[in-house]
């Protein structure tokens, strides 16, 4: 079935992504794909590392004449700041032949608390954490935004949308629920700011973000990304790993800085009684189909879709990289350090929403296929529509 991976380092020559699993005939627009590379750069709060890279996708292979083989897909990226760093992070030239030039290699030997420095250069037993962070650095969704267009692709020929919005930056918040069409409608801006869809809320958001600036620090938040028009039946009660919420909920932990994961109104639902939370049932009959009063489970019961809107919300925390240093400890010497500084951001919660959905969007692509599967787009519908037929007789 669908499966995806990624390869590369944040200043190495490239970033590979690949898919492999979908059906032949998916329509695949390369606009479309550094379209959403481009949604992924933007956001006020993004470092200097944005005014240096232009993300153009190559697509090498599993693509012709704009559609999809049924064989893997395979896209690269190239790093623009690579010319920075060839000498520093040489493919062959092992270190003893740099003539001992420290500043050449660029170490770190002084891990920045939250980030993956230390108990990466633990784990793989190395003293200076390069190695660990440049894997490690969130430049790497930067090939995962790729492949996920390209699921959006498969998703969107069966009416599947998805789009994400900026619930919180620091402290400011959305004190409403945001309706599908006007998360939707963001996706038209030219000029991204922080990704909330009430103008009022994104100033006070940009305020927090000025103050994180002035004094050199981070601020992390909360984004949401809604999936429009997901069939009810996708993902399984049956096992554990077959329960879409669990998958969801791990694909959306694992973009760097997440640190939780929301569906529906989970934090609203745990501190009220049943009967205020539970999404009441009601058969149309007209259009015959069964709908919710509300939707608070967020489109999944059971690890189900129920044919409603998915809700998911990602909780970031802040970048971990401060222009004003924490406390740490020299991996060499051990003795008490400030930790090492990389060019880096302040806030990226409208760019990790982007991630977001390209993670969803990769994971209901697998539990779609899983349901309907097909060599080809072709067979994939008749399976799809036969299905909505049975749906319909229910």
């Amino acid at each position: 079935m669908l499966r995806f991976e990624t390869a590369g380092e944040s200043h190495g020559e490239c970033l590979v992504a690949t898919i492999t699993g979908l059906p032949a005939g998916v329509p695949v627009s390369l606009d479309t794909v550094n379209h959403e590379l481009w949604r992924r750069q933007q956001g006020y709060g993004r470092g200097g590392r944005m005014k240096i890279e232009h993300d153009r996708a190559e697509i090498v292979s599993g693509v012709r004449h704009s559609q999809t083989i049924g064989s893997p897909i395979a896209i690269l990226i190239r790093n623009w700041d690579w010319q920075n760093w060839a000498e520093a992070l040489p493919v062959e030239n092992p270190i003893e032949d740099m003539d001992g030039a420290e500043d050449k290699r660029k170490p770190v030997t002084r891990p920045r608390p939250g980030h993956a420095d230390l108990t990466g250069a633990i784990k793989y037993n190395f003293a200076d954490a390069r190695y660990i962070l440049e894997r490690a650095s969130a430049r790497e969704t930067t090939a995962r935004v790729a492949i996920g267009a390209v699921a959006k692709a498969l998703l969107i020929r069966f009416g599947i949308d998805l789009a994400s919005h900026a619930i919180a930056v620091g402290s400011a918040r959305l004190e409403r629920t945001a309706a599908w069409e006007e998360v939707a409608a963001m996706r038209a801006r030219t000029e991204v700011l922080l990704g909330c869809v009430d103008a009022a809320t994104e100033q006070r958001m940009k305020d927090v973000v000025d103050q994180a600036y002035r004094t050199g620090d981070t601020v992390g938040g909360v984004f949401e990304v809604i999936a429009h028009g997901v069939p009810p039946g996708l993902g399984s009660h049956t096992t554990w790993d077959a329960r879409l919420d669990g998958r969801l909920a791990q694909a959306v932990v694992s973009i760097q800085a997440v640190k939780g994961v929301e569906l529906g109104f989970a934090a609203e639902n745990a501190a009220s009684f049943g009967s205020a939370v539970q999404d009441t049932i009601h058969y149309d009959r007209q259009a015959r189909h069964f709908t919710r009063g509300a939707n608070r489970a967020g489109g999944l019961e059971g690890g189900i879709t129920n044919g409603q809107d998915l809700l998911v919300r990602g909780f970031l925390k802040p970048i971990s990289t401060l222009r004003r240093p924490l406390e740490s400890v020299d991996l060499v010497t051990r003795e008490p350090a400030l930790a090492a500084y990389e060019r880096s951001d302040v806030c990226v919660v409208p760019a990790a929403g982007v991630i977001a959905e390209a993670m969803v969007a990769l994971v209901l692509a697998q539990a779609f296929l899983e349901k309907f599967g097909g060599d080809s787009l072709g067979e994939t519908k008749r399976n799809f529509e036969g299905y909505l037929t049975q749906v319909r007789d229910f």
